[in-house]
């Protein structure tokens, strides 16, 4: 594994952990009006600590754009999934709150997983997928599932709402890491003609406003431990599929290592979860009055 793409990966995960903190510390106050609008962002964008989280977010997107450019999205995933750490160092801060036996329970898990996947699974670059149905097949199940998601989210949004929410963002948020990996090399190979004439650049655009207008209603609506883990668990496991399914990725194959990527993986889940659920996590209040927002 590259020090660079360590490194850029880790940057990543870091700015968008506490970028994720910084966001749902200024959306608990948005009114529930604005619960999956386009208005929302209107609202937000006013409020200078929602900004720094989103610059925040930016910058750690445009580091893990890098990672994917150096290296296989089945690696820089699970990395990314590391900024539940960063969030929960942020967090930890904000409410004092010790990590005790759930803290450094997950954070062993999470890291542990991380590791046991990347040694087990070596993600290696191979050709990508020249069959149109799959590579078609794959975006629109996890678009598909997004989507219905997010309208179930709107029938239950004081309940599970903000999960699913969350879930159907995180995998947004996969596919367009594999999106952009694959702008990238229309960039590479093409220079910016190539760049430009593809529709992968503009999908890439959509699903990051798509998938910030579903990660904003589920902060608004309920506290971060209700939906940075969704969030949080669904991405790598998208842009796993996707670079496995359609961008070449290889994963070792045999029993032995599918059965440690499979407990990598599973491994990486629960300490989300364990994270998320922390009492560090922010508690927030979807019912907080607006003129709060200022704060």
């Amino acid at each position: 594994m590259s020090v660079l793409v360590l490194a850029l990966s880790v940057g990543a995960a870091c700015c968008l952990g506490f970028g994720f903190v910084l966001q749902q510390r200024a959306a608990r106050h948005a009114p529930m009006k604005d619960f999956l609008s386009f208005r929302l962002l209107l609202d937000l964008v006013r409020v200078p600590v929602w900004l720094g989280g989103i610059g925040l977010m930016v910058c750690g997107m445009v580091l893990g754009a890098l990672a994917l450019g150096q290296g296989e999205i089945s690696l820089v995933e699970p990395l990314l999934a590391t900024n539940l750490l960063f969030a929960m160092a942020l967090s930890r801060r904000m409410t004092g709150q010790p990590l005790g036996r759930q803290g450094w329970g997950g954070l062993a898990l999470l890291a542990g997983g991380v590791a046991v996947f990347i040694l087990a699974g070596q993600p290696k670059a191979g050709a990508a997928s020249v069959d149109e149905l799959r590579h078609w097949l794959i975006i629109g199940v996890v678009a598909g599932t997004a989507l219905v998601l997010a309208v179930c989210a709107k029938r239950t949004r004081l309940t599970v709402g903000p999960a699913l929410l969350a879930l159907g963002a995180g995998l947004l948020y996969g596919l367009q890491d594999a999106l952009t990996r694959v702008s990238g090399q229309h960039l590479e190979h093409g220079g910016w003609a190539g760049l430009v004439t593809g529709w992968e650049p503009y999908a890439v655009i959509v699903l990051g406003v798509t998938g910030l207008v579903l990660v904003q209603s589920a902060f608004e609506a309920a506290p971060l431990r209700s939906s940075l883990p969704a969030l949080t668990a669904a991405q790598p496991l998208a842009g796993i599929a996707c670079g496995v399914g359609f961008l070449g990725d290889r994963l070792r194959t045999d029993t032995g290592a599918l059965a440690w990527e499979s407990a990598g993986l599973a491994a990486i889940v629960v300490g989300i979860i364990l994270l998320g659920r922390h009492p560090a996590m922010p508690p927030g209040s979807a019912r907080a009055p607006r003129e709060k927002m200022a704060a």
